[in-house]
This record gives structure tokens, sequence and C-alpha cells, in this order.
């Protein structure tokens, strides 16, 4: 029997695919990175069909890729070694919301989105916000975070335990419904952020929030990238307890209003949102205003009203949409680094000047609270000079990132894309990386040449 006939025996026939489409459809994401064909889609509905795959895979030697929606942005997802695209969209049950712990427990392939519309009904919601809907299970392989990190932390601070099947088809649970625990090691922070590496993800027990009793956005304009991130500095050094700081660049808001018609100024804005209480809030606003008019800013709007708020974060939300629309027949490609934010500002006018420099067309965006900002690049990947220059220069912003002691991808995640660099990043720890990978994976069968280049392992 070939292999689509071998999973049949596991799976029932109509959720093993060799389409053509399916398989087109499973062999790229939405980066630039070049596409590669499954031999054949798989769609689970259960931990023990995930298993029963995965070992099935793992006795056969054949490579396997866990897929969720697709929205990755470093060719996570991407089969280069084909195998079983194993498709986790069918795992989309919320078991259980457990209101009084406030944590919620789900499968894999849920959506923000559709987690937060069950959520509302019992007053909470979940806070990882990275702007597409994508699916909990490939946040969480991703370790995903995004707009309210620089409040309520990354994917990483809201695992609270994870259902995963290992190479061999094991299925264990990596931490518990308790807030904290000192007993053994910390298996929940090495599975978030593996990419598929280590263990297919079957389940999340995950952390919520009540939603707040007030949610004020406001938008600033600077006259420098310096001023703007002073005031971030500012804001942040008076311990006002902001939820979001989104950094727009010039370019980016150029952007924004040729997309959503909107007619604000082409200067670097930030975009802030202060979730609390109408006492507190108000403070923390009039605050925020001293600190940000001290530091030069040039104009802030403040938006309670709901519909004005989410026109004001849907235009920042659809940034990369607006670009992607501008340039049709062209595709987005996004750096992504983290720096200390005493380094932030120059390693942003670095990029601004390198994007110059190199003669493409730019933006500059970023969750600039916890240091991470994004170059917006649309390349036309046909086009040979257009992707080396591309690739030119985000291997120039990392580079500086990575003398500034930052991080070559603060959410996005490795991939293929950002492989070469880590052992740049973490020198002697990337050995201990491929250690765990060859312990829990010996066979290399989970997610092959994701993180790890060939020749290292």
């Amino acid at each position: 029997m070939n292999l689509q006939e071998q999973l049949q025996q596991i799976i029932p026939k109509e959720r093993v695919s060799t389409n053509e489409t399916m398989l087109q459809q499973h062999s790229r994401d939405e980066s630039y990175h070049t596409p590669s064909l499954p031999d054949v889609v798989v769609f689970p509905i259960n931990s023990d069909e995930v298993r029963q795959v995965v070992a099935y895979a793992n006795e056969n030697n054949i490579p396997i890729v866990p897929f969720g929606l697709g929205t990755s942005l470093e060719g996570h997802v991407i089969p280069y070694e084909g195998g079983i695209s194993l498709d986790m969209s069918m795992m989309d049950k919320i078991i259980e919301v457990k209101e009084g712990d406030f944590l919620v427990k789900v499968q894999p392939g849920v959506t923000r989105s559709q987690l937060n519309k069950e959520l509302k009904k019992y007053g909470l919601f979940f806070s990882v916000d990275p702007g597409a809907d994508a699916t909990l299970g490939g946040m969480a392989a991703t370790n995903a975070s995004g707009t309210t990190s620089v409040k309520y932390g990354i994917m990483r601070d809201q695992v609270r335990d994870l259902e995963v099947v290992t190479a061999s088809g094991t299925l264990i649970h990596t931490g518990g419904l308790s807030a904290k625990s000192s007993s053994g090691y910390h298996l929940n922070g090495l599975m978030v952020g593996s990419e598929g590496t280590l263990g297919v993800i079957t389940e999340l027990t995950l952390q919520v929030y009540g939603i707040p009793e007030k949610i004020m956005a406001a938008r600033a304009s600077f006259p420098t990238i310096h001023a703007a991130v002073d005031a971030v500095v500012g804001i942040l050094s008076a311990g006002i307890p902001i939820a979001r700081v989104e950094l727009v660049d010039a370019r980016s808001i150029k952007q924004v209003n040729q997309h959503s018609q909107t007619a604000y100024a082409e200067q670097p804005t930030l975009f802030l949102e202060f979730h609390g209480n109408e006492s507190g809030l108000k403070q923390d606003v009039e605050f925020t205003k001293d600190i940000v008019l001290d530091l030069g800013c040039e104009d802030i709007a403040f938006e309670l009203d709901s519909k004005a708020r989410h026109q004001l974060w849907e235009a920042r939300h659809n940034l990369a949409y607006a670009f992607i629309h501008g340039f049709p027949g062209k595709k987005l490609m996004v750096t992504d680094v983290s720096l200390p934010l005493s380094e932030l500002s120059e390693a942003i006018i670095h990029a601004r000047e390198a994007i110059e420099n190199i003669g493409l067309d730019g933006a500059i965006v970023g969750h600039v609270g916890d240091g991470n900002f994004h170059v917006l690049l649309m390349v036309d990947v046909d086009e040979p000079e257009d992707v080396k220059k591309a690739k030119q220069l985000n291997a120039e912003i990392v580079d500086d990132a990575l003398d500034r002691s930052g991080t070559c991808t603060g959410e996005h995640g490795v991939g293929v894309g950002k492989a070469i660099y880590q052992r740049r990043e973490h020198q002697e720890a990337y050995d201990v990386m491929q250690t765990i990978k060859q312990a829990l994976d010996p066979k290399g069968i989970l997610n092959p040449g994701k993180i790890f280049t060939k020749n290292s392992l």
C-alpha cells in the first residue's frame, strides 16, 4: 500500500487527501519562502488520531509537519522534505471554560477570535493578539505575542498546561492547573516556541482575564522616532499600566491613510490603549498626556467610543494587508527583531537608513513597549534582484539587533528564515538545544529543517 492507503488505516479516507489543490494549500504559509508540496494531508479530530499518525510516521521515518491556518511568517509549516502535513483545523473545540480559575481548555485548531467570542459570555478575554486570526496551537508553537504583550505578556506566559504527542507517539502533559509550581523541569516553556520540532500540541490550557471596565485608545504623533521611543520609555518608567503601545512610522501612516481612508499626520505615531476602571483610567490618561507632551508629542487624540477605538486599531492591524493590496503581484516580507529598550530607537533609525540605502520601499512598525519592531517590504519573488536585496536588508537588520544584544526574532519564530542565526545568537546553548531535539526526536521526523539547519544536527 502507498502512504495515503496506509494512513487511511488510521484516519477515515475522507480526511486523508492527496488532492493537488489541497497539497498546494499546505505547501506554503504567508511568508516569501519557497513553497514545497507535502506527500499527503491528514485531518485528525482528536488526540488519539494524532498519536497514531505520529507513531506511524516515526516507525516509518516519514516527516510530519503540523499545520494550523498557515499564517506563519518564517516558513514554519512548509514541508521541505515532503511527508505528512498534519492539519489541525478540525480539532477546533473549546473543551471547558473554568471561569473561577481564569482558565480555558481548548483544542489546537481553535482560533483567537473564536475563543474570545465564547469567553465574552463569561466576561473574560484571551489577551494574546498577534493580528492574524491564528490558531492557538500555532500561536503556542511559535510563542506568538503582539500588541497586548506589554501588559499581559506573550504566549508562553499564558500557557498553564499542554497535551503533547511526542515523536514516539506518547501522549504527555507538560503542566497542570495550579498558578505556580516548583516541581520538575518547565516543560511548558520548552514546548512553547518549539515550532512542532519536539512534539505535536493536541490540547492547551490557557490563562484568561476579566474584560476591563473601561478601555481608551489614543494616537500620538511625534517629529522623530527618537521622540516617540523616548515617550514610550517615559510611560513605562512612570508605572502606567498601558495595555498596548505601538509605533507606526511615517511611511506606514501614509499606507494606512491610503488603505483605510484616514487622514492621520504622516509622522512617527504611537497607537496606545489603556485598560482599567473609570477613575483609574482618567488618571492614567492625564499622566500619559503630560509625559508625551513633555517629550515632544505634537498631537494626541483620545478615543473612548468603542467604534472609534475599533477603527483606530483596525487601521494598525490591517497595515500588512494595506501593503499587500497596495502592491498587487508582490509578496510581503516581514522582518522581526527585538532589542533592549535602550537600544530600540537607534536600531529603528538604522533600519530606516538601510531601507533607503538598498533602494526598497519599506515601512516600520513595532510593539515598542517590549522592544519589538518589524520592517514591512513588498517583494517581487519572481525578480531575483528584488529577493536578493530583501534578504540582504533582513540580514543587516538582524546583525544589527544581535550586535545590540537583541534577538533575531521577537515573535514570529525561527522556522527556516531565522535558522542561520541560531548559532550566533545562542552560542553554546545552541548545542544544548540540539541535544534536546535529538533526545525527543531521534529520527528527526518532527518538522525537519526548522530551527536547526541541516548541517547543524
